[in-house]
């Protein structure tokens, strides 16, 4: 288990795979964002996008899931604060592969307590011709190795 003491600013890390589908990409965007871009493929040809993409909080999800799987489950994670400077830099289509990289910005000790620390890390969603196609800066809470938040 990793807790606040042992991640530094500066830390990176490349991990990840996840293959979108055209059929995740309708179920997504039927449930949660039915805009035509996303939910209908002749519409999609007529939009800015020129074909079926999937919604940008799908990208998030799916970047998401990505974290959970790989730093966070070796984590003392206590959750997260918030996110910051969300960005959808380019449309996500199916078919593509997505992996995540990570880059620990800032950390520090909670004011209010001393048994957890923030931990804000860079996130950026990349596709397999290694263009950034998300990023945000998400604001973690990880809990202090118990001597360490004692002190």
């Amino acid at each position: 288990m990793r807790y606040y003491e042992d991640i530094e600013v500066g830390e990176t890390r490349e991990f990840g795979e996840y293959h979108v589908t055209k059929e995740e990409v309708l179920e997504f965007a039927g449930q949660y964002d039915p805009q035509p871009f996303h939910t209908d493929e002749a519409a999609a040809e007529d939009s800015a996008f020129g074909e079926l993409v999937a919604s940008g909080w799908h990208t998030a999800a799916m970047c998401m899931r990505m974290l959970v799987d790989g730093p966070i489950q070796d984590r003392a994670s206590m959750g997260a604060r918030g996110v910051d400077e969300l960005r959808w830099k380019r449309p996500v289509k199916p078919g593509d592969t997505l992996s995540v990289r990570t880059e620990i910005v800032d950390k520090r000790v909670s004011e209010s307590d001393p048994t957890r620390g923030y931990v804000d890390s860079k996130l950026e969603g990349i596709n397999q011709d290694g263009d950034v196609v998300i990023s945000w800066i998400g604001l973690g809470m990880i809990a202090r190795r118990p001597d360490d938040a004692e002190e």
